[in-house]
């Protein structure tokens, strides 16, 4: 009889057997055994079903955060299909151990695809926000910045690479990032252009509203969606006036960014216009006020007390 985890590799193995959500969730949180066997087998799988399963892997993660499938993730790092390494990238986006910074460094500057650096760039944000927090050495920071200022700044590479590095450092606080930001904005591409305002809600300086003030009005609704939230991440009360008018904005996905945005600023006037939301005739916008409000509640509570 096959012991759990050679059951579940074979099965695994196996590409005409559907993949089974109990079965892959068995691969949480595995030992240094049951990861040895499996990378021995890992390789003989074929690379669609290697695809499915870390794809499956990354959605049953999401939806379950008991589950860890980490070590699966970065064995995966280092697997010939490039669609494999950028989903275990995805994968690991709770992992904060520093270990893991040189890894998507060389990913980030090395990998032959661009969706891999991509993906790596991205997973280097999650550490830039760590480090402002100064959560690990500082040694580590000073290598992130440099690699992701140079890849801004490094005209031979891909522009989806150059935005998700821009989106990555964005909450870093220096005037080389500030700069970055803004020659992004002023740049003349659209998708830059979205990356660089989605980065000054990143960056959180109140010095980036006037410019997403006026974006709130952009006729580019991924203009007016980073917008929306940007203004959200920033916090400024001077916002509410303005985002109230996107409340009723003709694209769904603004609209909802815009109520989000509401929720995270909070005051008189946005709870007023949330709780209108509430009557909405559509069942999401309700949904998503009522979520705001939520978060808005919350967020006033500790100043509720009276003493």
């Amino acid at each position: 009889m096959l012991s759990p985890i050679n059951e579940i590799i074979s099965e695994l193995k196996n590409s005409a057997k559907p993949l089974s959500n109990a079965k892959l969730s068995e691969l949480s949180s595995t030992n240094a055994e049951e990861l040895k066997l499996l990378k021995e087998v890992w390789p003989t799988i074929e690379r669609k079903r290697r695809q499915q399963i870390v794809s499956r892997l990354v959605a049953l993660a999401e939806e379950n955060f008991e589950l860890d499938f980490d070590n699966v993730f970065k064995n995966c790092l280092d697997d010939p299909d490039a669609e494999v390494r950028s989903r275990a990238i995805e994968g690991l986006w709770e992992n904060e151990e520093p270990s893991l910074i040189n890894t998507l460094l060389n990913l980030l500057e090395h990998d032959s695809s661009e969706r891999v650096q991509a993906a790596a760039a991205t997973g280097l944000g999650r550490y830039v926000m760590l480090a402002e927090h100064q959560k690990f050495h500082s040694s580590y920071s000073s290598k992130m910045y440099q690699a992701l200022l140079a890849i801004i700044g490094d005209k031979s590479k891909p522009l989806e690479v150059k935005r998700r590095a821009l989106e990555a450092i964005a909450p870093k606080s220096s005037p080389r990032v500030e700069r970055a930001i803004s020659e992004a904005y002023h740049n003349g591409h659209p998708k830059l252009k979205a990356s660089s305002i989605y980065a000054m809600g990143k960056n959180c300086s109140p010095a980036w509203l006037p410019i997403l003030l006026k974006e709130l009005s952009n006729t580019d609704a991924e203009i007016r969606y980073e917008a929306a939230g940007a203004c959200g991440e920033i916090g400024e009360e001077e916002a509410v006036p303005y985002l109230i008018n996107l409340v009723e904005d003709p694209d769904l996905e603004v609209q909802l960014a815009t109520i989000q945005a509401l929720g995270k600023i909070g005051g008189t006037e946005a709870k007023n216009r949330l709780e209108q939301c509430l009557d909405d005739d559509s069942e999401v916008i309700q949904q998503a006020a009522e979520q705001a409000l939520r978060e808005l509640i919350e967020g006033e509570e500790p100043l509720s007390f009276s003493f």
